[in-house]
């Protein structure tokens, strides 16, 4: 068998949410479950592999509107807010369950993960996570790309103003530019939903390369002869990189992914709908939400 090459892009995005005039307003916990759940985890796992001298290569896209939720004072404030309810909410946990070993174990768990969370966002990188990706895209370890301003479905868009869409490809470029110093090579097309013509205006925008879903290759005409498993070079210039749907599957599927192998927490079973109101404390705010503490494993479909 031929020897292939796997790349890992991964794709981090987030709609643009900020209530200044609510002093809690549930859509940034949006936010604030990615952050402690995914992007801090992920900074960190990146940062042991360099400092331990693993060589990786791993590619991401960086939204404008995550981006501007990343910079924004008021909203790092707010999540730390967040992680001193959630310690306290860990806190209150080991004491409820001190004679329950295994619950105890797990209350542990929450206290020292959102402890270290807290340390690497306000001690290591002072609130500023942008930074941290930053770095690493530095070390040559991760590729940052880019993608439309405002995560636009851009088919949809172009059909009913070539501008507009141009408008998401470019503003998303400057965005990137104005963030990282350098022109963006790779773009995230938003649901990875292509139509002809955007290859175009990315070739507009100086973009090399794009990502799109397999679909779009597959019922291309005429269809690439090696399919999804080689990029295809547009008229224009940009390549064009299928998203693999096998692998995309094992992310997604809860028949065939990990969303369905109970190796993995029940996202569903979180304590702060399993627990009497009372004992959740501060972080409820009087009424029903996820927390993010989860006692229990995925045990069916």
């Amino acid at each position: 068998m031929p020897a292939g090459s796997l790349a890992l892009v991964l794709h981090a995005h987030l709609p643009f949410v900020r209530h200044p005039e609510h002093e809690h307003f549930l859509e940034e916990d949006w936010l604030f479950e990615a952050i402690t759940e995914t992007y801090i985890p992920l900074l960190r796992m990146m940062q042991r592999l360099v400092n331990d001298g693993v060589l990786f290569k791993l590619t991401l896209s960086l939204t404008p509107t995550l981006c501007a939720m990343l910079q924004d004072e008021l909203l790092r404030d707010r999540y730390v807010q967040h992680v001193d309810l959630l310690l306290d909410l860990a806190d209150r946990e080991r004491k409820r369950n001190r004679n329950h070993p295994k619950l105890r174990e797990l209350a542990e768990f929450y206290f020292d993960m959102f402890s270290k969370t807290r340390r690497f966002f306000v001690d290591e990188w002072k609130g500023d996570l942008l930074a941290a990706f930053r770095q690493l895209r530095e070390t040559g370890a991760l590729e940052i790309i880019a993608s439309a301003a405002t995560h636009g479905l851009l088919p949809l868009i172009q059909q009913q103003s070539r501008e507009a869409a141009r408008a998401q490809v470019l503003i998303g470029r400057d965005v990137y530019v104005d963030l990282f110093d350098v022109d963006p090579t790779g773009f995230w097309l938003p649901e990875c939903a292509y139509a002809p013509g955007l290859e175009t205006i990315l070739q507009e925008a100086n973009i090399r390369w794009f990502i799109l879903d397999a679909h779009g290759l597959l019922f291309g005409n005429p269809r690439p002869r090696r399919a999804i498993y080689a990029p295809c070079y547009t008229p224009p210039g940009p390549a064009a990189f299928a998203r693999d749907r096998d692998s995309s599957r094992q992310v997604w599927s809860a028949q065939e992914g990990y969303p369905g192998d109970p190796a993995y927490r029940e996202f569903y079973r979180d304590a702060g709908f399993d627990l009497p109101l009372e004992h959740l404390g501060p972080i409820a705010r009087g009424s029903r939400k996820f927390s993010g503490v989860k006692y229990h494993r995925i045990t069916g479909r």
